[in-house]
């Protein structure tokens, strides 16, 4: 992904990092830190996700912030995504095939495979994705030093409803 995102128009404007999340380090302090595309759910173990979310606290500016997004478990995620195939047009303007398929659920984990078949062949990828709730991943906020600010429904700011909205909008700073 960075070799597709450093081709892109002004990619030499961004300084470019490879790094897990959890081992980031810079003497850089930032006011936003944001984490998206549901990768707070790639956090299997709360080990990881500790060390995420203390690793944004250490480069947070005093009143900086960080946003992340997770998926809400009480949505069935199973139901949702069961046979799920759709049509990717991809820049070349080829169709592309997605589809995806649950392989396990386990408590607060499900994992699937995604095959993507283009007309020279399939890409099959697997994937284990973690669904905390909303009270886990406050605990686990608080415990990296931090502290939740708000909690919305989706990136537009719209209110969290435990029973209907499917993402988990976290925005926390430091504490004090």
């Amino acid at each position: 992904m960075l070799a597709v995102a450093r081709r892109k128009p002004h990619a030499e404007q961004v300084e470019w990092v490879e790094c897990s999340a959890q081992n980031y380090k810079s003497h850089r302090r930032f006011d936003l830190i944001v984490m998206t595309g549901h990768a707070f759910q790639i956090m299997l173990t709360d080990v990881d996700a500790l060390a995420v979310l203390e690793t944004m606290r250490g480069h947070l500016n005093q009143r900086g912030r960080v946003a992340f997004e997770t998926r809400n478990p009480r949505i069935d995620w199973v139901r949702e995504w069961a046979g799920r195939s759709r049509l990717v047009r991809i820049s070349r303007g080829e169709e592309v095939l997605e589809t995806l398929e649950i392989t396990d659920q386990e408590g607060e984990f499900i994992s699937f495979q995604t095959s993507y078949r283009f007309p020279q062949g399939t890409l099959t990828t697997s994937s284990t994705l973690r669904f905390p709730s909303r009270e886990q991943v406050e605990l686990l906020i608080g415990h990296s030093g931090l502290v939740v600010s708000d909690v919305y429904g989706d990136w537009d700011a719209s209110p969290f409803e435990a029973a209907r909205s499917k993402e988990i909008i976290f925005i926390a700073g430091i504490a004090g």
